[in-house]
C-alpha cells in the first residue's frame, strides 16, 4: 500500500458514475475500496496507458467498463485523481 494515499474524483468522473448502470455502480464501490487499499492488486489489471492518455493509467471495473486517473505525489502522499469512466469501446474507441 502507498504511504498516505488520497482518492479524489473529477465532477466529470462522478457525471459518468452517476449515469453509468446500477451493476457498474456497485461493482465500483468494491473496486476503489480494493484500490484504496492494494493499487497493484491483480484483478484491478492496473496499467499505464499510451497514446492520447499517455501518463494516465486504468483499472477494470467490470468486464468491459474502465475507470481512467492519474496519480500524482504531493510530499510523501499518493493522489489518485479519477477523471474517465466507461466501457472500453466508448474510453478508447474499439473492441478488445
Amino acid at each position: 500500500m502507498k504511504k498516505n494515499p488520497r482518492i479524489e474524483f473529477t465532477t466529470f468522473f462522478n457525471k459518468q458514475r452517476k449515469e453509468a448502470p446500477s451493476e457498474v455502480k456497485k461493482s465500483l464501490i468494491e473496486i476503489i475500496t480494493l484500490f484504496f487499499e492494494n493499487p497493484d492488486h491483480p484483478s484491478l489489471r492496473n496499467h499505464a496507458l499510451k497514446e492520447k492518455y499517455a501518463g494516465y493509467r486504468s483499472i477494470d471495473i467490470t468486464g468491459d467498463w474502465r475507470a481512467i486517473f492519474r496519480e500524482i505525489k504531493i510530499g510523501k502522499r499518493h493522489v489518485f485523481i479519477f477523471h474517465l469512466l466507461g466501457t472500453h469501446k466508448k474510453l478508447y474507441g474499439k473492441n478488445f
